[in-house]
């Protein structure tokens, strides 16, 4: 009874965490999964939000309970890390990065360095792994999102926009391979497009986390530009953005509007609920931007976001443009 009854609580915890993870998606600038879309696509969505969120949450040291993911993932507890010189939290959070890779190994059955087999341990693997088998995802993507993190804990600060773009390569871009891949629509042209949207949305998101990355003593805004510009990490920690700093903030919201409208022709390119669902991708992007400008580029204040009513004038305006 004692064993059943741990089973059964352990069962519940992982449900809990689950789906405190996937009620995020609500969150989001962008629809994750609309109700429109096929029943199919719409469950494998989320399972790629939920591993996605997961692996973010991991990095950023979110997580509602990191004593229960080590446990579910095998990894080592926090605990073993605490005698290590230097801060012990991103070596932690390392190996539960490592730990979730082999659990993606299980998911996509697929035996690695370690000869990693049997089911996945986390109950977002688990809902991921028929996605993966039944519509043959690549692996790569999954793994660029676990690597993203992995820089978190090594780069805090970025040089020049060319490293920013190179992070972004890992932690953006590999949604909208796997987003095509899932619509069976991925070829060199429209992942080019794709990749330019996941930039931009990743810059974007940036940009309206500048206060939320210091406190995580994240800078995500190029060493170059902050220069450029005049702008110290004192006037990040500001409580209201200087002058300087919105000029800033307004000539990387037009870097990311400019990825945007190079991506744009994807949304062209596709047919059907497909269409409106990249469309929605998009907007969210603009809708985002036209709230940072909204806010007069004062992203101190508070994180400017979009309302549902600017996101879906905007929908319909790159729905209508087909672009």
């Amino acid at each position: 009874m004692k064993v059943t009854l741990q089973s059964e609580a352990s069962e519940a915890r992982g449900a809990a965490q689950t789906g405190a993870v996937l009620d995020q998606a609500d969150l989001e600038n962008f629809p994750v999964a609309p109700f429109f879309l096929p029943t199919s696509l719409r469950d494998g969505l989320m399972a790629v939000y939920g591993f996605a969120r997961l692996v973010d949450d991991i990095g950023d040291g979110d997580l509602a309970d990191p004593a229960e993911t080590a446990r579910v993932l095998g990894a080592p507890p926090r605990e073993e890390f605490d005698s290590a010189a230097g801060d012990a939290e991103p070596a932690f959070r390392s190996a539960l990065l490592d730990a979730l890779e082999e659990d993606l190994r299980r998911a996509c059955a697929v035996d690695g360095p370690s000869s990693v087999t049997g089911s996945p341990r986390h109950p977002l693997l688990q809902a991921l792994r028929p996605v993966i088998v039944n519509r043959g995802l690549s692996i790569d993507p999954f793994r660029n999102l676990i690597e993203a993190n992995r820089v978190d804990q090594r780069i805090a600060r970025y040089q020049d926009y060319q490293q920013l773009l190179d992070y972004c390569e890992l932690s953006a871009n590999p949604v909208g391979r796997i987003v095509l891949e899932l619509a069976d629509r991925a070829d060199p042209q429209r992942v080019a497009w794709s990749d330019a949207i996941c930039t931009a949305l990743q810059i974007v998101e940036h940009l309206q986390d500048v206060a939320e990355d210091l406190a995580r003593d994240r800078i995500y805004l190029p060493a170059e530009d902050l220069e450029k510009f005049g702008v110290t990490e004192r006037d990040l920690a500001a409580r209201t953005a200087s002058g300087p700093l919105r000029e800033l903030i307004a000539f990387e919201a037009r870097r990311a509007r400019a990825l945007l409208d190079e991506g744009a022709p994807l949304v062209g390119s596709v047919s059907g609920r497909l269409r409106v669902l990249l469309a929605g991708f998009a907007a969210g992007g603009y809708a985002a931007l036209d709230a940072v400008a909204a806010a007069g580029y004062d992203v101190l204040a508070g994180a400017p976001k979009a309302g549902k009513g600017r996101l879906l004038r905007q929908a319909a305006v790159t729905l209508v443009r087909g672009r």
